[in-house]
């Protein structure tokens, strides 16, 4: 088996940093939106952590809308 050579291993981490920046960036800002903590975003990069928060944003009353339909 041959081994990972430095320059690969540079592109793995680059194409990885990627991947996490579209993939958790929006999902932060919509939880954020939504009134949770946008540290939640993390979890969309966790394989079956993605779809429980997507379940739970589904279902859940938002913090966030509750004061926007006080507000106004």
């Amino acid at each position: 088996m041959e081994a990972v050579g430095p320059i690969e291993l540079l592109v793995l981490l680059v194409a990885l940093a990627v991947l996490a920046i579209v993939i958790a960036l929006p999902a932060s800002r919509i939880c954020r939106k939504a009134g949770y903590s946008p540290w939640l975003g993390v979890l969309a990069m966790i394989p079956v952590c993605n779809v429980a928060l997507l379940w739970y944003l589904a279902f859940a009353e938002w913090p966030g809308r509750q004061r926007s339909d006080r507000e106004g």
